[in-house]
């Protein structure tokens, strides 16, 4: 496993990490087997936040015993310094540590990031919590290229998490400058959100842009670990037949898909618009009509159900026409 510095931070990585987003399905003891996994593979790197349900509980429980040889990181969504620092008291807890390495700011707005710096924000909790120890560094996700370059201002920013992989392009220059400002840069859903099927290309991809510090692809199962490993660890230059199926990749997702973020929700009247996606997509680009529909059935509120109101359209990071495309899934599905 090869291992990067990350950023100012100086904190020694393994140059794929492990996101901790799919745990949330399955359970405490599953959890336990992949991070014993882990430390075989010379994996450190655990990614969390406390908007992931139970994934920070389950972690904390997988950790008992081997908790130093792990670097922690997880983020929330708080906006004030009273708010901020009981979720860093609740991490705290949910990990059984007494220190989290790596707590970041999850996807403000400018707005919002505003609000985090302000007097009374977020940042005091944080900067408070780092000189008493409890946590030891900074840093911020984004999905938006314009919070990523203000972040790349930030002097209190030691890192900075942004999607990056196939067909997301959007931040591959800022990325480039966290390089130079010694930001340490975590790409987040190097498989585009499940939406790229082959993994091994895409994490090969991804793990070719030296500017990449860390990847850090969910996983729930030691074959996932074990198949994301091999292709992060292989060093080799792209070949030409990978470079054509990547430019194919490209060609069949274009970039008007979701990436299951979930910040369109909720609907106003119940649709798990990533979720009916997510199936649509299975159906129009991966000739899986059965699966597709099997899937879509059990959705409680369909496609069919949106009443057009817009208001998820404005909290949809990637500006998707949403309102259009459910029209064309309910269309497809025929409800």
């Amino acid at each position: 496993m090869e291992y990067r510095t990350l950023g100012k931070t100086g904190l020694k990585v393994s140059r794929m990490g492990f996101g901790g987003i799919p745990i949330q399905k399955i359970d405490e003891e599953g959890t336990r087997k992949l991070l014993q996994d882990m430390v075989k593979r010379g994996i450190n790197y655990i990614d969390s936040a406390r908007g992931y349900t139970v994934s920070e509980q389950y972690i904390g429980y997988g950790m008992e015993g081997i908790r130093d040889q792990f670097v922690l990181a997880t983020k929330s969504m708080a906006r004030t310094k009273e708010a901020m620092a009981a979720d860093i008291e609740t991490s705290l807890r949910n990990f059984r540590t007494d220190y989290i390495d790596l707590y970041q700011v999850h996807n403000p707005s400018m707005e919002q990031l505003n609000q985090v710096i302000g007097e009374g924000g977020a940042l005091e909790a944080l900067l408070e919590a780092k000189n008493a120890g409890k946590i030891g560094h900074i840093g911020i996700t984004a999905h938006s290229t314009e919070v990523f370059e203000r972040a790349l201002t930030l002097d209190w920013v030691e890192t900075i998490m942004f999607p990056y992989n196939i067909v997301e392009q959007q931040g591959a220059e800022l990325i480039r400058r966290c390089g130079e400002k010694n930001i340490g840069f975590i790409d987040m859903k190097p498989l585009a959100g499940g939406a790229i099927e082959d993994g091994a290309l895409a994490l090969r991809y991804v793990c070719s842009n030296p500017d990449v510090t860390i990847t850090i692809p969910g996983m729930a199962e030691i074959r996932e670990l074990e198949e994301n490993q091999k292709a992060c660890e292989n060093q080799e230059p792209l070949t030409k037949e990978e470079e054509e199926k990547i430019q194919a990749v490209r060609d069949q997702l274009g970039t008007d898909f979701c990436r299951r973020c979930n910040y369109c929700a909720p609907c106003s009247v119940g649709i798990q618009i990533p979720s009916v996606f997510l199936f649509a997509g299975y159906l129009q680009r991966y000739d899986l009509e059965q699966w597709a529909r099997d899937r879509y059935s059990t959705l409680k509120v369909k496609a069919s159900a949106c009443i057009g109101c817009g208001k998820c359209e404005p909290r949809c990071p990637y500006h998707l026409p949403i309102r259009e495309k459910l029209k064309i899934c309910a269309a497809d599905f025929g409800e």
